[in-house]
């Protein structure tokens, strides 16, 4: 994926919440729009927001009609994930918190009510029989036990990775 475009209700309130929580920085800013870059992207942009005002509604997307359920940031380590983790829950914006085996993430929604998931991949190296797809809580400590707050994780070392 090269870029995602949001609907929001305020472009520049969003903006303030992408880049105070999730550290992007922003590349493009009018009233209504604002692009964004994730943090160690060398990416044109990796974010566009609309604005579309205040009497927008919420989106339906998975509760009454078909839609995107959430977009996903990667981090290269652990200790991102963890500094994310209290980011978000410090900003009220943390929803849950999953280990899918070969992933660590991070569900939260943004100002809209959207939700994104910040995420960790194992590398591929360090993938075993207990790393398949599953979903289970989340224990951080023990995943940063594991495998170490500084290991690199899989597509990060992906030049032009977005990253949160």
């Amino acid at each position: 994926m090269n870029h995602a475009v949001l609907y929001v209700r305020d472009a520049q309130r969003s903006a303030a919440f992408y880049r105070d929580v999730l550290g992007f920085r922003e590349i493009v800013s009018m009233p209504n729009a604002v692009f964004m870059r994730a943090p160690e992207s060398d990416n044109d942009h990796d974010l566009g927001l609309f604005g579309i005002g205040d009497a927008a509604t919420a989106s339906p997307a998975g509760r009454s009609s078909v839609g995107l359920y959430h977009l996903a940031w990667e981090v290269p380590t652990l200790a991102d994930l963890s500094d994310h983790l209290r980011r978000l829950a410090d900003a009220g914006a943390l929803v849950g918190a999953s280990d899918h085996g070969s992933t660590k993430a991070l569900y939260a929604k943004d100002p809209d009510g959207l939700e994104f998931e910040v995420s960790w991949l194992v590398p591929h190296e360090l993938l075993g029989d207990d790393t398949d797809t599953t979903t289970r809580r989340l224990d951080l400590d023990a995943e940063i036990e594991r495998y170490g707050a500084d290991r690199v994780g899989a597509l990060s070392r992906v030049p032009g990775t977005a990253r949160a």
